[in-house]
């Protein structure tokens, strides 16, 4: 697939064994992606949902990046990201769509949930800010897009700046975000897989 396409980075391919035993016993056909980059996690779902049904995708993005990454060219990864998509969808066998919402997440969940209404889509991915407060807002107003049943996996869980565990901030990490809503949410969400720890996948059981 990779070949087909225009990447630089790799964050996502470890990520796949663990998608195709999802997507074996759950059927999403609605997503919303939360950080996209240049697109390799969404290729990536129109190739493997899009041979077997329709698909619809939102993917939310600022392509002006994080903390993490002051050095890279942001004009040319949004480039990429449309390149690929329109790559992907065309050889899509069955009807794929795939909206790019460019933005801050708090604006385009705002509006998703206005458009889409509550519990419209299936299969949430939450890989946008990797500071704490910005997951803990990504997760609270995906929760209300997600149907009940629907899956929202977190990237990067424990990911920090930094290899010096003394002097990493826990605000600018993932976890504290993710573990405040699934705290808060104990009733409602479920962890359904927690291995390898950067990458932990919850399922929505109750509004």
């Amino acid at each position: 697939m990779a070949d087909e396409y225009d990447f630089t980075e790799d964050w996502f391919s470890n990520s796949i064994p663990i998608w195709e035993q999802l997507f074996a016993s759950w059927r999403p056909s609605r997503f919303v992606e939360i950080g996209s980059f240049e697109g390799r996690s969404m290729t990536y779902v129109i190739e493997r949902i899009g041979r077997e049904r329709g698909i619809e995708a939102w993917c939310i993005d600022t392509w002006s990046g994080g903390v993490e990454h002051s050095a890279i060219d942001w004009g040319a990864v949004e480039a990429r990201f449309d390149r690929n998509i329109a790559r992907a969808l065309a050889k899509a066998p069955h009807a794929a769509r795939v909206e790019k919402l460019k933005g801050p997440s708090s604006e385009g969940l705002a509006r998703l949930l206005l458009d889409l209404g509550r519990e419209s889509v299936d299969f949430v991915f939450v890989d946008g800010s990797h500071q704490a407060p910005d997951v803990l807002s990504d997760a609270v107003m995906a929760f209300h897009l997600l149907r009940v049943g629907g899956l929202m996996i977190f990237d990067d869980y424990i990911w920090s700046e930094g290899a010096d565990m003394t002097r990493r901030d826990p605000l600018e990490m993932p976890k504290p975000g993710v573990d405040a809503f699934m705290n808060l949410h104990t009733r409602k969400m479920a962890l359904i897989w927690g291995g390898p720890v950067q990458h932990l996948t919850t399922q929505k059981i109750a509004s």
